[in-house]
C-alpha cells in the first residue's frame, strides 16, 4: 500500500468537502439574490493590500490581527485584509468618487485574521455583505436591519433576533467621565460582560459622582423590547444620549413598516464597535447558537480616511457561523449531489455519451460512470457520493432503468421520452 502522507492545516482554517461546500454555495447564492433584489451591485476587492493603505480603514483590534509580510517585488509591507468593509470604503472613495451617490455595493470573500489559539476562533472568515455609502438617516439604518432579517429568512432561519445598540448613546455617557485609559478600558469591559456585581465593585474604585454611577449601573439592564427606550430615557439624562434614543426610535418606526419588529431586540449596553462605528450597530443571533452570524452598523467616518467624506452603513454575514448554525436546515435546501450517474454496459459507449449530452442540454447534471464495474458497485458509488439517481443504459435496449439512490426504488424510462424533453424527475 502507498504511504499516506499526514497533512495538517494551519490552526484556524478549514477544508470543506462537497456536502458542506454545496451548503456554503447555497448560502452565497441566496444572499446574493437578496442583495440584488434590494438594488446592490457586486464588487470584488483585491486579496492583497498595501499595509499602510489598508490600516487607514482598520480599528485598533483588526490592525493588531492583520497578517502582513514583505512584498519581494516592491519592498513594501503588504497584508491580507482582515475585513472587507474598509476595502469597499477605499474603492468607493478612490475609484468611484466621481460617480453619483449613493453606492449600493455587495460582496462575498474570505479574510484572514490573527487569533489566539486558546480562544478557538477561526483565522479565516468567509464574509458576505453589503455597504450603503452616501445615505444617512433612519431609513438607511432600518434598511440594513430589514435586509438582514430577509436574508436570514431566505436561508431557512426561523428563530433569530437582531440585537440593536447605539454607539452615540454610549458615548454620551462615557466620553466625559474623568477616567484614564486603563480605567476606561476596565469600565467598558465590565459593561460588555453585563456583570452587574463586578461593575458595582469597579465603580466604587473610580472617581465618579452618584449620578454617573447610577447611569453606568443602568446600562447592563437596558436590554429588551421597545420599552427599553422608555427605561433608557428615565435612566440617562445627558442631551447626546437622549438625541441618540430619538434617532433609534425613528429607526424602529421604519422597521415596524417593514414588519420585522418581532425579530428586534434592543441592547443599549452593547459596546461592540465603540471605537469604529458612529451610530446604530446590530448583530444577528440564531437560537441555540452562541456566536453572531451577522453584524453591522453605521460608520460615517470611514471613507473620509481615504479622502472622501460620506455617510455609510452596512452589514456582513460570517458564512462559516451561518453554515454551522443552520447545518441541519440546509440539508433540505442545498443541492448536495448530481442528478444522475449514468451506468452503461457493453463496449460501445457512444450511446451513453450522447444520452449524457442530451440530459445536460435539458438542464440536468450528469456524470457517466467511466470506470469498468458492475451495476451493484456503480449503485454503491452513487449512494456514497450523493448522486440522486443511477440511470442504467443496457446495450440494445430502448428502455432505461432509473434507480433512486435514497431508497433503491426503480422505474423505467424510454429514450424517446428523454429525447423529446418529456422526462421529469
Amino acid at each position: 500500500m502507498p504511504n499516506i502522507i499526514e497533512t495538517r492545516l494551519p490552526t484556524g482554517v478549514k477544508d470543506f468537502l462537497p456536502v458542506k461546500a454545496a451548503k456554503l454555495d447555497y448560502l452565497q447564492n441566496t444572499l446574493r439574490s437578496i442583495y440584488r433584489a434590494w438594488g446592490f451591485r457586486p464588487v470584488a476587492p483585491a486579496i492583497l493590500e498595501d499595509l499602510a493603505v489598508l490600516e487607514l480603514g482598520l480599528g485598533s483590534d483588526l490592525r493588531a490581527n492583520t497578517f502582513r509580510f514583505d512584498d519581494r517585488q516592491t519592498g513594501r509591507l503588504v497584508a491580507f485584509p482582515p475585513d472587507i468593509t474598509p476595502q469597499v470604503a477605499r474603492i468607493a472613495a478612490t475609484r468611484m468618487r466621481d460617480m453619483p451617490l449613493p453606492f449600493r455595493l455587495c460582496y462575498n470573500g474570505r479574510v484572514l485574521r490573527h487569533t489566539e489559539q486558546r480562544l478557538g476562533k477561526d483565522r479565516e472568515v468567509f464574509q458576505s455583505g453589503v455597504e450603503l455609502i452616501g445615505l444617512s438617516g433612519p431609513e438607511a439604518d432600518a434598511e440594513m436591519i430589514a435586509m438582514a432579517v430577509k436574508c436570514l429568512q431566505s436561508v431557512g432561519a426561523t428563530e433569530f433576533t437582531i440585537d440593536i445598540g447605539q454607539v452615540e448613546f454610549l458615548r454620551g455617557i462615557l466620553n466625559d467621565l474623568p477616567l484614564d485609559a486603563s480605567q476606561a478600558l476596565a469600565l467598558r469591559t465590565a459593561i460588555t460582560a453585563k456583570d452587574l456585581s463586578g461593575l458595582q465593585k469597579l465603580l466604587k474604585t473610580l472617581p465618579l459622582n452618584d449620578q454617573q454611577r447610577t447611569e453606568l449601573l443602568a446600562l447592563p439592564r437596558l436590554y429588551g423590547g421597545r420599552e427599553t427606550l422608555d427605561l433608557a430615557r428615565k435612566a440617562i439624562s445627558n442631551p447626546a444620549s437622549q438625541k441618540a434614543l430619538d434617532e433609534l426610535e425613528k429607526v424602529l418606526e421604519v422597521l415596524t413598516v417593514y414588519g420585522v419588529e418581532e425579530h428586534i431586540t434592543l441592547d443599549l449596553g452593547e459596546m461592540r464597535g465603540f471605537d469604529y462605528h458612529s451610530g446604530l450597530v446590530f448583530q444577528g443571533f440564531l437560537s441555540g447558537f452562541g456566536r453572531d452570524v451577522c453584524s453591522g452598523g453605521r460608520y460615517d467616518g470611514l471613507t473620509e480616511r481615504y479622502g472622501f467624506s460620506s455617510p455609510a452603513t452596512g452589514f456582513a454575514f460570517n458564512l462559516y457561523n451561518l453554515l454551522f448554525a443552520l447545518d441541519r436546515e440546509l440539508d433540505e435546501r442545498a443541492e448536495e449531489g448530481t442528478d444522475f450517474l449514468l451506468f452503461s454496459s457493453g463496449q460501445d459507449k457512444a450511446p451513453a455519451q450522447r444520452l449524457a449530452a442530451t440530459l445536460r442540454n435539458q438542464g440536468f447534471s450528469v456524470a457517466r460512470d467511466i470506470i469498468e464495474r458492475d451495476q451493484t458497485a456503480s449503485l454503491d458509488y452513487a449512494k456514497r457520493m450523493h448522486y440522486r439517481y443511477l440511470l442504467v443504459l443496457k446495450a440494445s435496449q430502448e428502455e432505461l432503468t432509473l434507480i433512486r439512490t435514497a431508497d433503491g426504488e426503480s422505474s423505467s424510462v424510454t429514450q424517446d421520452a428523454i429525447e423529446s424533453g418529456q422526462f421529469k424527475i
